[in-house]
């Protein structure tokens, strides 16, 4: 595509309990998102992150990359407010290919306990980096409650 070929108008879905086959094929299968969460102040909070789609959560842990601290303040915005969302986009030269796609929903962490460890394994099985540094922190679950997406039409 060049700079004179048109786009036209994409595709948007709306606020949607659940999402499209292929909108979850692409969340499913994406290596990275931005994950956005809301600080105590009301100011968004966005930090790029490693994550795993099982049914409707989201799962992301806390792992081994160079960090100033565990205690990340994605955890406390979680804890003192619960709303966050994920977002996942494609790019391309070829602006007919880009599309994105956002889950919102309420975000736990989760510290111990079995579906903690069934994160970690999940995130271990889409992730290589993790079977030789398993990530030892806490994991942010989100229960998506609403999907978004959009994506270029091809012209």
């Amino acid at each position: 595509m060049s700079l004179g070929d048109s786009i036209e108008v994409g595709t948007m879905t709306d606020h949607t309990a659940s999402a499209s086959p292929q909108d979850r094929q692409r969340i499913a299968s994406a290596r990275t998102g931005t994950l956005g969460t809301v600080r105590a102040s009301g100011d968004v909070h966005l930090v790029p992150c490693c994550f795993v789609l099982h049914g409707d959560t989201i799962y992301s842990a806390v792992d081994g990359k160079p960090k100033s601290t565990m205690a990340l303040r994605r955890l406390d915005n979680i804890r003192s407010h619960p709303k966050a969302s994920l977002l996942v986009d494609h790019f391309e030269e070829d602006w007919s290919a880009l599309w994105w796609v956002r889950v919102d929903g309420t975000a736990r962490v989760i510290e111990t306990g079995a579906e903690r460890d069934d994160a970690i394994d999940l995130l271990v099985g889409k992730y290589s980096q993790y079977v030789e540094a398993r990530p030892l922190g806490a994991v942010v679950g989100i229960d998506i409650n609403e999907w978004r997406s959009w994506a270029a039409l091809r012209s």
